[in-house]
């Protein structure tokens, strides 16, 4: 097939907004999409202790994160349109893949996106105990809802810019944390080895790597898409690494034994370390953490049902955007119910689900700066993956191979009684169904 017959995904037409997300703003959204801090560590702590911990988070992303950035950063700056990485599969490999796409990215949501109200909420407890109790977190979940969904309806310049307020608010109390932690003398304990699960903790630390590729899809409102997502990329990694990192060493050099962590255990290290002032620090930037990641996520999946309209499968309605900020509306209320409507289903964290459909949809991406390499090769790439084309075609082996650990390691667990890989599987064909039940609603190209 030449370039000229390929499948390409219908443009908008609708005029973007001139303030558009500029470099610094599209770091910290990418941060919270990605990351949100070191909120979500503890259990790799646990499960590892601090070397394999610092091993993992330093090496896991060097396999996993890596490939994901240059990716985002080739395909993002040659193809910056609104939908991200479903424009580029659709362009690659024609509108079923691109559906395909669209269908396991917002599958994957459902699993990410009931964990950060419930993360607000469970930080809010530590202030006001009866947050959590009765269908008050319910309640307090929706609210935090309703919030990010009003916030991303003024615009993704807002999102962006709120982004970079939330992570200097959230980080703040960790730099402080690990400061005390270094200057202070260390504890007289020592800190008994750890029986590692290097496996569980590379699952854990997979998860918390995972989402690079969300930033594709606001491309259209991006200030100079071309020069800002490589550099984007590369900033964001850099202060993920950073954030996960060095809070952990500076721990170990205090010597908290992280034995008994579980989630919410950064508080008890900050009041250890820096008093009741620290901790209730730390306990404000966990309801940051989960109130950033919600909003910033809003905003990359709430591009990808307007991006489907414009090619006909969703209803155009979807594709109504509000006054001055030109901000998919309709198509972020609509998100907004539907994962609002999952609150009360109780979603531990389904890190192995999770991890194995979002990792279908990355391979796809894959395969899609592969197929664009070999069949575009004039294609304008303001940034290219060094190494020539050979290289973008092997990139995603390193992904591919943890996702084959993770796709071993699901076959030994059940969650709420469902094998993660049976559930993965029923959800992938559920997208086959779907597009040919949606077909006749496509528009010619």
């Amino acid at each position: 097939m030449t370039s000229s017959t390929v499948p390409k995904p219908v443009p908008l037409t609708t005029p973007r907004i001139a303030g558009k997300v500029g470099l610094p703003a599209l770091i910290a959204a990418t941060f919270f999409m990605v990351a949100g801090g070191p909120y979500g560590l503890e259990d790799v702590l646990q499960r590892t202790g601090y070397t394999a911990s610092i091993l993992i988070l330093i090496l896991t992303p060097l396999v996993w994160s890596v490939p994901v950035v240059l990716l985002v950063g080739e395909l993002g700056a040659a193809l910056p349109e609104e939908g991200g990485y479903y424009a580029w599969v659709a362009r690659a490999l024609g509108p079923f893949w691109g559906f395909q796409e669209a269908w396991l990215s917002l599958a994957a949501s459902i699993f990410d996106m009931a964990i950060y109200p419930t993360l607000f909420v469970l930080y809010l407890g530590r202030f006001w105990p009866a947050a959590s109790q009765g269908s008050n977190g319910i309640w307090i979940g929706i609210a935090v809802i309703a919030a990010c969904a009003a916030w991303n309806i003024a615009g993704a310049k807002a999102v962006g810019g709120g982004s970079v307020l939330l992570a200097i608010a959230l980080l703040g109390p960790f730099v402080l944390m690990a400061l005390i932690a270094v200057v202070r003398s260390p504890l007289s304990q020592t800190v008994p080895p750890v029986r590692a699960d290097i496996l569980g903790g590379v699952m854990i630390a997979m998860w918390n790597y995972m989402g690079w590729d969300n930033a594709s899809t606001i491309a259209g409102e991006v200030e100079r898409p071309q020069r800002t997502y490589p550099l984007a990329m590369l900033g964001a990694l850099v202060l993920i690494i950073a954030s996960y990192v060095l809070p952990i060493a500076a721990l170990k050099h205090f010597g908290i034994d992280t034995a008994s962590w579980s989630t919410g255990s950064w508080v008890d290290a900050a009041e250890l370390l820096g008093g009741r002032a620290l901790g209730v620090a730390v306990v404000a930037g966990g309801m940051i953490c989960g109130l950033g990641m919600f909003n910033a996520l809003v905003l990359s999946y709430s591009r990808v049902p307007l991006a489907m309209a414009e090619s006909g499968y969703l209803p155009h309605a979807f594709t109504w955007l509000a006054g001055k900020s030109r901000a998919p509306w309709f198509s972020i209320v609509v998100c907004a119910a539907a994962w609002a409507a999952c609150l009360r289903l109780g979603f531990e964290r389904l890190v192995l689900i999770d991890v194995l459909i979002y990792g279908a949809a990355l391979m796809l991406e894959f395969i899609a700066l592969a197929v664009l390499r070999w069949r575009e090769p004039q294609l304008l790439r303001p940034f290219r993956i060094p190494g020539g084309k050979p290289v973008a075609i092997l990139l995603g082996v390193g992904p591919l191979a943890l996702l084959v650990l993770a796709f071993v390691r699901g076959r030994e667990e059940a969650v709420q009684g469902i094998n993660p890989i049976h559930l993965a599987l029923w959800i992938a064909a559920a997208g086959v169904v779907l597009y040919y039940a949606l077909r006749p609603s496509q528009k010619p190209v």
